[in-house]
């Protein structure tokens, strides 16, 4: 039995097909195994189920927009942006993204819209399957389906951010998805909206697993906060940051030592290492030892932004010389080898955003006291004295500045701050030779319009 894998023609007839996701490439026809469950008996079984969701959760720690490689957003959007500098060879993917020359045709571009939709597809298939089963408790039904509907609006607020306007994918039924059209941003985040809002009626109030590999209600509350902010709904934003934030028994700030660390306190949601013994795959992607680097290195002019006493700078950067030249690295993730247990795993959502997030929805508000405080907090934990910011315009820029040195390297924080905030025509003109009004949104790839002309048009520049 054939079958398609692909956002504009694809099929449920198993289940079973997202556990071959890490296998496939985009867009190409698979063969079932023999061996692999049918949909029905996946979802016969809590177990099974379970597993079909844990190969969505591997498959964005390994490949796509989140995965801690070189080819994620943390490394491609610091490229893009004013934080990394490719150092690889000419034909370094990096490069393209630094020069900001991408092309619909780029393969790159491609790959993240492909794989991303490939993700939702298989966050669909469990919701589906989930919904259709008889034999599994209405309380394991809901927590899975909580999951799977977080990692949904996860997926398609990373898209809308890239892109803009797309199709929000709520089903499999390849004969839907093979004419869709692309959805104005705004309906985008109604849907995401609408999704982390029942997410979060079916998860449970705190985690399953001691680590944080598994989405809970405090993840959904964490992402959800984000999208108001991005949206401009401040007073709901920092309700939702709140609820994080309040929570004191399960997250708390910590040292700046330990912020990365597995078991750290301050983290929401992190993605767990594909082996026991591994670590994050951004300490591969962003560590050299000597120079010059072989991919990336940190901007100097961000390396250099921080103060001597930032504590940020002494632990999450790290200098390399020649005795001529000097590089820097983000340090954040410090284990590159196997260890007897793993020590990092990458983390997806933290506490300080939350602190930042709520930050910047008191100072909108007029809150600048409570705006101040939230500020400080960041600062404090870095070894910093309070923000001089007296004005709503001074602590809404200094909470910027904040952001950059607090979560760089972080998923493509700064580009997303640079949009939002309309500051990124002005600020990457000013430092990039080849940055353009129009690369604040990505272009479609060539062969998605090619294939579905509801698609169109392209985004302008492109």
């Amino acid at each position: 039995m054939k079958t398609i894998y692909r956002l504009t023609k694809k099929k449920v007839w198993a289940v079973a097909l997202v556990l071959l996701v890490n296998s496939c490439d985009s867009f190409v026809e698979v063969d079932l195994p023999k061996s692999q469950l049918t949909t029905a008996t996946v979802f016969e079984d809590y177990a099974t189920a379970n597993a079909s969701l844990m190969a969505v959760y591997a498959n964005i720690r390994d490949k796509g927009l989140l995965t801690g490689t070189n080819t994620g957003l943390s490394n491609q959007l610091g490229n893009y942006t004013d934080e990394i500098i490719p150092y690889g060879v000419p034909s370094s993917p990096s490069r393209i993204f630094y020069s900001n020359n991408l092309l619909a045709e780029n393969p790159s571009v491609a790959d993240y819209w492909n794989t991303t939709y490939n993700q939702i597809y298989g966050a669909n298939a469990v919701i589906e399957g989930l919904q259709a089963s008889e034999t599994i408790s209405d309380q394991q039904k809901n927590q899975l389906q909580g999951e799977a509907l977080f990692i949904r609006a996860l997926l398609h607020f990373y898209l809308v951010n890239l892109f803009g306007d797309v199709p929000y994918i709520t089903g499999t039924d390849y004969k839907q998805t093979s004419t869709v059209s692309r959805m104005a941003s705004v309906q985008v985040y109604e849907n995401i909206i609408r999704d982390l809002e029942n997410s979060i009626t079916l998860l449970q109030d705190q985690y399953r697993t001691a680590q944080k590999i598994r989405v809970d209600k405090n993840t959904a509350n964490a992402l959800l906060a984000r999208v108001y902010l991005y949206t401009k709904s401040y007073a709901a934003a920092a309700d939702k940051a709140s609820a994080v934030l309040n929570q004191t028994d399960e997250f708390k700030l910590e040292d700046i030592h330990q912020v990365f660390l597995l078991d750290s306190k301050e983290t929401i949601w992190q993605l767990q290492s594909a082996e026991s013994g591994q670590n994050s795959e951004e300490a591969l992607t962003f560590i050299f030892l000597s120079g010059p680097p072989p991919l990336v290195g940190l901007n100097p002019d961000l390396a250099n932004s921080f103060i001597a006493s930032d504590l940020r700078k002494s632990n999450w950067i790290r200098e390399v010389t020649d005795g001529t030249s000097i590089w820097y690295h983000s340090y954040k993730y410090k284990e590159q080898n196997f260890t007897s247990i793993s020590k990092e795993y990458s983390i997806v959502f933290r506490l300080a955003e939350q602190y930042l997030i709520r930050a910047e929805a008191r100072a909108y508000q007029g809150d600048l006291i409570g705006a101040k405080e939230d500020l400080n907090k960041i600062r404090h934990r870095a070894g910093l004295p309070d923000t001089v910011a007296v004005t709503q315009g001074e602590i809404l820029e200094a909470i910027l500045q904040e952001r950059r040195w607090e979560l760089f390297t972080e998923h493509g924080h700064r580009f997303f701050d640079l949009k939002r905030s309309n500051k990124i025509d002005a600020v990457l003109s000013s430092t990039k030779s080849g940055w353009n009004p129009s690369d604040g949104l990505f272009p479609l790839p060539q062969s998605e319009l090619s294939t579905n002309p509801n698609l169109r048009p392209q985004n302008p520049g492109y």
